[in-house]
């Protein structure tokens, strides 16, 4: 089962797996990751703006998602996705994989990271030192995609 979630508003990441652990039938293993909101190297960061286009971001995440439970065998996976202004220590991104394996969950669960990171259809303003700055993807974002495809 594929669960993708975009919303604006903060989430619980222990709630969230928590909820996701409830039911596992029969798997092996589980593995959560949440992204948080980080200051820039020497540089506090005052707030960080995720713009999205709503349906366009729902259907990349959604393939993404299927991808990686047919990739890796996944049991389930629950993608949930800010956007909007959100500020510092705030979760951005949670991703959960459920599998038979732990090494599958691990998998499916990076696989999901470093593909969101340079291909979901998002677009980060960061505002720190009063200046506001549109975040591009960096070369180690690609580099960890492109070794997915393998």
């Amino acid at each position: 089962m594929l669960t993708v979630r975009l919303q604006a508003e903060i989430f619980d990441a222990g709630t969230e797996t928590n909820t996701f652990l409830r039911d596992c039938g029969g798997a092996g293993a589980a593995v959560t990751f949440t992204g948080l909101v980080r200051s820039l190297p020497g540089q506090a960061i005052e707030a960080l703006e995720l713009e999205h286009y709503p349906a366009m971001a729902q259907k990349a995440l959604t393939a993404l998602g299927e991808k990686a439970m047919d990739r890796f065998g996944l049991m389930r996976l629950t993608i949930i996705h800010r956007f909007g202004r959100l500020l510092p220590e705030e979760p951005i991104v949670q991703v959960m994989a459920l599998s038979a394996h732990r090494q599958a969950a691990f998998d499916g669960a990076n696989f999901v990271m470093d593909v969101l990171k340079t291909d979901a259809p998002f677009w980060k303003k960061e505002t720190a030192g009063g200046k506001e700055d549109w975040v591009g993807a960096k070369s180690e974002d690609d580099f960890a995609r492109d070794r997915w495809q393998k």
